[in-house]
Order: C-alpha cells, then structure tokens, then sequence
C-alpha cells in the first residue's frame, strides 16, 4: 500500500465511522470523551491507534509491527556474545540488527504504556493476579515462568506467522489483508481456548 493508498483507506474510514452511529450513540451511558472507568478511554485510544496507524504509512511508509522487535534484540545480543555466528545467518544477512524505526516504536510503546497508566490511575502493583492466585496459587515463581513460557511461545508464534497483534490485528487488518484477517481470528481462538482450559476446566 502506497501513501495515495493509505490515505483513500483512511479517508473511506472515516466517512464510514460518521455515517454509522458510534456505540456511544446507541448506549447514552456510554461518553468516549468522559470514560468513568480507572484507564484511558478505549473509544478515544482506540481512534488514537487508527490515526496512528495512517501517520506512520504516510510518514515511513512502514506498518505498525512489535515482532521483529525480538528479532533485532536476538541479534545485538547474538553479535555481542557470537558475532562470527551470528553474522552467518541469512536472516541477519539481510536485516543486520540494529537500532531502527521498528526498535524504537516498541521502545516508545513501552514507554507510553507507562505513561497512560500513571496518569489514568491504573498502576497495579501486583506480582500475581487474583484470578491466578485462585486457580494456581500465589506462587511468584510458577507465576513467572508461565509468563515467560507465555511469552516465548507468543514471539515464536507472531515470528512464524509474519505479525503479531499489531502488525495483522492492526496495520493488516486495515489495509483489508485476508492473511491479517485469518491470524486475527485464530489470534482470538487460541486466547479463548487457552483461556478456558487453564480458567475453567
């Protein structure tokens, strides 16, 4: 998708988003300007992400992505301890690791997560969730290592599926990719399934 693409995409958006009647329309509890809830307001943040999205296609003509991310840390990490190895990859071949635009957007993403929840009242300073504790127990360390296992499995998964959540769920989806579609779907089956077996059963 080309600059002149992205911008039709989004200007077509945005006449459909004002001739259909926004959720707060419907439900009149409902206020994205006045959010009573302890975080940002989704309705406003969402918006935020699509806009977003449209600056950074015109801007560096890049999509939004997380995933590559974990690729450019593995390998400074690899050149630092084996760079003889490393540099003998073929995946590094073509992307050598270094600090680029992707390696910042998730340094800038963690950076504003931050921010939105200092700011919107939504610290939690907890090392195991309620909902875990009574399921699981409160241990930190089973806690920990089923996040970091969590984890792995996400990154390899988004690695093999050319995306994660942001790069299909969001910059894929918008440009209407059928790939982007199909991951984001099975993205929500796999949640709830897994989220079933380990909560419910």
């Amino acid at each position: 998708m080309n600059r002149r693409q992205a911008w039709l995409f989004a200007a077509a958006t945005a006449l459909v988003v004002m001739v259909s009647q926004p959720a707060w329309a419907i439900d009149p509890a409902l206020d994205a300007r006045n959010y009573a809830g302890p975080a940002w307001s989704p309705y406003l943040v969402g918006a935020g992400i699509g806009v977003l999205s449209w600056l950074t296609f015109y801007f560096s003509d890049k999509p939004i992505g997380a995933s590559s991310f974990y690729a450019t840390v593995s390998g400074m990490i690899g050149k630092a301890l084996a760079p003889r190895h490393t540099e003998s990859l073929d995946y590094f071949k073509t992307k050598p690791p270094k600090l680029n635009w992707d390696f910042v957007f998730v340094l800038a993403a963690i950076a504003g997560a931050a921010v939105a929840a200092l700011s919107g009242g939504n610290i939690v300073n907890e090392w195991v969730p309620d909902m875990w504790s009574a399921r699981f127990g409160d241990s930190v360390f089973l806690r920990g290592g089923f996040a970091f296992a969590g984890g792995m499995l996400m990154a390899f998964g988004a690695r093999m599926a050319g995306g994660c959540t942001s790069g299909h769920g969001i910059s894929g989806t918008l440009q209407l990719n059928v790939a982007s579609w199909i991951a984001v779907i099975c993205f929500f089956i796999g949640g709830a399934a897994v989220a079933n077996l380990m909560f419910r059963v």
